[in-house]
Order: C-alpha cells, then sequence, then structure tokens
C-alpha cells in the first residue's frame, strides 16, 4: 500500500463507515479537527472513538451523534472544564447512550504500542492499587512467567482507521510531525487504515529537528492537504493554539440548541477551506 493524495471528502468516503473503530490522535498539539468536522458532515454513526485525550472534536463527534462508545483516558476542555455534550451523553443519553470504557494514559500508550506490533494485548507495570479495574472489565492481571510478577494487562488497540494531522507530507507520500507528538505513529501503524491531514505537500522535508518523527508512505492510507487543519490546537511553525477558541467552546456546549446551531453554522455549512483563514488569524 502507497498513500494516495486526496480530496478531505473523498479520504474520509473511502476509509470510513458506520460502525467503525477510529482513532483521532494528537497530544494538544495537531489534532485532526478538520478530518473531524467531515465525519460529521458525511453522517457517519455508531463509530467507536479511541483518544488518549478527547476534547472539543469529541465533543463534537459525540454531540452531532457520530458515536455510541468511548475509550479514552482523560476527557476535558483543557484549561477550562468540561466537556458538556460528553457528559450529557453519559449522564442524560443526549443525543443517544454513549457506553465508556476508561484507562490510564499508560494503558493507552501500551496498548497502542501492542496493537502497532500485532499482539493481540499490551503488558505492563500499572493499575495496582487503582480502582480502574473495578469499572473496566478490560483490566486484567496476569503472572509472569519469569519472575512471578503481577503485571497488568489490555487488549491492544487495533483501530479500523486512525486518523492524525502533522506539519507536512513530501510527494511520495512520507509524513512528517515535529514538536510535540502523542502515540500518531504508534495509532498509524495499529490501524487498517489511515488519513493524515498536514498543512502542506513539499518536495521533500530539508532541515528537520531531532524529535521530528516520520511514517512511510506504505504505512498512509490517505493524504489529504488542509492548511489549518488542527485548529483550534495548534501545528508547531504553523499557527498558534487558538485559547480564545476553547473559552468560547464552554458556553456553547452547555446548552443543546447552541451547541446545534454552531454545528450547523460552522460544520455542515463549512469546509476545509474555512481552516485556512483560521491558520492565518492564529500565525505567530
Amino acid at each position: 500500500m502507497v498513500a494516495r493524495f486526496m480530496s478531505l471528502k473523498e479520504a474520509v468516503a473511502s476509509c470510513v463507515k458506520d460502525g467503525d473503530t477510529i482513532s483521532m490522535e494528537g497530544f494538544t498539539h495537531l489534532i485532526p479537527h478538520a478530518a473531524g468536522h467531515e465525519i460529521i458532515r458525511q453522517g457517519i454513526k455508531d463509530l467507536t472513538l479511541i483518544r488518549m485525550t478527547p476534547d472539543m472534536i469529541y465533543d463534537q463527534l459525540i454531540g452531532a451523534g457520530c458515536a455510541k462508545k468511548l475509550i479514552f483516558s482523560w476527557g476535558g476542555n483543557p484549561g477550562v472544564g468540561s466537556l458538556h455534550r460528553l457528559r450529557e451523553a453519559v449522564q442524560e443519553n443526549w443525543p443517544h447512550k454513549l457506553e465508556i470504557e476508561e484507562h490510564s494514559h499508560a494503558a493507552m500508550a501500551n496498548a497502542y504500542d501492542a496493537g502497532a506490533a500485532g499482539l493481540p494485548c499490551a503488558v505492563f507495570k500499572g493499575y495496582r492499587g487503582a480502582e480502574l479495574p473495578r469499572v473496566n472489565p478490560n483490566i486484567k492481571f496476569i503472572k509472569c512467567p519469569f519472575t512471578g510478577e503481577s503485571l497488568a494487562a489490555v487488549p491492544s488497540i487495533r483501530p479500523d482507521v486512525t486518523v492524525v494531522h502533522a506539519q507536512k507530507a513530501n510527494k511520495k507520500g512520507d509524513v512528517l510531525f515535529e514538536g510535540i507528538v502523542g502515540v500518531q505513529k504508534e495509532a498509524v501503524l495499529a490501524a487498517k487504515k489511515s488519513i493524515v491531514t498536514v498543512e502542506e505537500i513539499v518536495d521533500d522535508f530539508g532541515d528537520i529537528s531531532s524529535n521530528a518523527v516520520m511514517l512511510p508512505n506504505w504505512a498512509v492510507t490517505a493524504i489529504v492537504e488542509i492548511p489549518g487543519g488542527a485548529h483550534p490546537s495548534y501545528a508547531q511553525g504553523y499557527y498558534k493554539r487558538d485559547n480564545a477558541f476553547y473559552k468560547a467552546w464552554d458556553p456553547i456546549a452547555r446548552d443543546r440548541e447552541a451547541f446545534q446551531a454552531w454545528i450547523e453554522e460552522h460544520v455542515m455549512n463549512g469546509g476545509p477551506e474555512d481552516f485556512a483563514a483560521k491558520r492565518e488569524a492564529n500565525k505567530g
């Protein structure tokens, strides 16, 4: 498999279907908001959403009725407070019931790594003395056959589709991430299909930072050029985090009608091209 360049609409239509398990990763940085909006626009339903830190984009997907389950390790509007669409889905079953499966960050990171390696589960030191195993049946304890030590085990994460955002792709389809990264590489390698949105497509990467991460073209299904595609999160070297937007989201998400009006105006009647203007507004 070699990555294909296509539009966002084509990438989502060809890779994501109702009932899929989908991971959209990015750790405070390079969060694939534009791709999330396209999933909402296409009306894709019954998704199992996976993300280490579900924040605004998952609040929007959940509130729009796209999700049936959330697998996560922390959920909130960073620096602001709760995710009100997530909260109401869990507490009030609106727009419908949402199943949740909560883990620690360490468990999620190890589960992605195991998925990338083709393993059925992740084994690690953790959860001893914690309460999550009482409410999450997918946390087990096993005995090490070599030392006799008790170790935690969780199922590997192997999504149907992983969606991430990056700074650059070259014309061969290789992808470059720079700056803070989370588990994007592992999430892509663990998935059956992947969509990578990028700020730009270049001839070559030139000088890169020492902490850069690259994905080879054979690991990527679709590449889409979406300038500003991570807004309101940030893309190092391109634009800063839109802190005002995160604050503004709180009153919007608290009210069902305000949320639905926002989705209609900015998602259903919007498109990938809207993100380029947001990138320009947040440069610096």
